[in-house]
């Protein structure tokens, strides 16, 4: 099967929200309790929220879509970070986000995500960004691994609150 990437739809939310569940538990470190993890669901990954995102003309959402089925998205937000920490890790301006990757578990290692990656930096360098940043899971190792093929390197840390437990993440970023 072949797969395409593009902007989703706001008539995507549901299928987007649908995926989101599936798959943010997977880059949950191992320890994160499942109360934690479905409170994020819900206060962030829920179809409403998707639904917003797709209408802040802040963010992207790319869906990469087998058929007619979401099989994998990734959300950017444009701008430079709000968190004053991360600004200063960071060494290319502007720059833009790479908030969400995420890809379902049957579609793993057939390039689903190095498909989702190219149209991210295709649309950082439509913008004119110097360099992406994102932040991953300090236990998550494949997704570093992931991020590292593609250019990405460490330049910080920050944390990153599922429902209430406190995760660290590295900041990694790369040039567009």
């Amino acid at each position: 099967m072949t797969v395409t990437v593009g902007p989703a739809g706001l008539w995507e939310a549901e299928q987007l929200a649908d995926v989101a569940a599936v798959t943010f538990p997977l880059a949950c470190p191992p320890g994160s309790t499942r109360e934690s993890i479905e409170a994020f669901i819900d206060d962030v990954l829920s179809q409403e929220k998707f639904g917003d995102y797709l209408d802040d003309p802040m963010r992207t959402i790319l869906a990469a879509r087998e058929d007619d089925s979401i099989v994998g998205y990734a959300m950017t937000i444009h701008g430079e970070p709000a968190d004053p920490d991360i600004a200063r890790a960071l060494t290319r301006s502007p720059t833009m986000e790479l908030s969400k990757m995420y890809v379902l578990p049957g579609h793993h290692g057939r390039q689903v995500s190095t498909e989702l990656m190219k149209a991210v930096l295709a649309l950082a360098s439509e913008n004119q960004c110097a360099g992406v940043w994102l932040g991953v899971n300090q236990e998550n190792v494949r997704a570093q691994r992931f991020y590292a093929k593609q250019g990405f390197e460490q330049v910080g840390t920050k944390t990153f609150t599922v429902g209430a437990e406190v995760h660290d993440d590295f900041v990694m970023e790369r040039a567009v």
